[in-house]
């Protein structure tokens, strides 16, 4: 059965950076991209970027572009999502997750809170 585990959410200050981890389950990273995504309270589902099962390739929303960075283990088929510069508004909800259909791609980012599989998710705050 597909799984996949998020962890390493918590309290931190703006500015301030966390490193979130994704462990998948009974399918691999080699054949199927991971993506994450946020729901911050009141708000909707965000994607927030993927990498590609193929090579590293990976692509980020426009909010958290240049300050979010997805890597992977493929040895562990583990998938991260280091945060760096965080800022108030990216307290939220995170949530890692695959589609067997659906490519990373820069326009498939926004689908990705539709995907068929994820994770409990892990909060994430950032608060002075």
């Amino acid at each position: 059965q597909v799984r996949l585990v998020e962890s390493g959410g918590g309290s931190v200050q703006p500015g301030g950076s966390l490193r979130l981890s994704c462990k998948a389950s009974a399918f691999s990273i080699d054949s199927y991209p991971v993506g994450w995504f946020r729901q911050a309270p009141g708000r909707e589902r965000e994607g927030v970027g993927c990498i590609s099962n193929r090579d590293y390739t990976t692509y980020y929303s426009d909010s958290v572009k240049g300050r979010f960075t997805i890597s992977k283990d493929r040895a562990e088929n583990m998938v991260y999502l280091q945060m760096d510069n965080l800022k108030t508004e990216d307290t939220a909800v995170y949530y890692c997750a695959t589609d067997f259909e659906t490519r990373c791609r820069a326009e498939t980012v926004r689908m990705i809170p539709l995907h068929d599989y994820r994770g409990q998710g892990t909060r994430v705050t950032v608060s002075s």
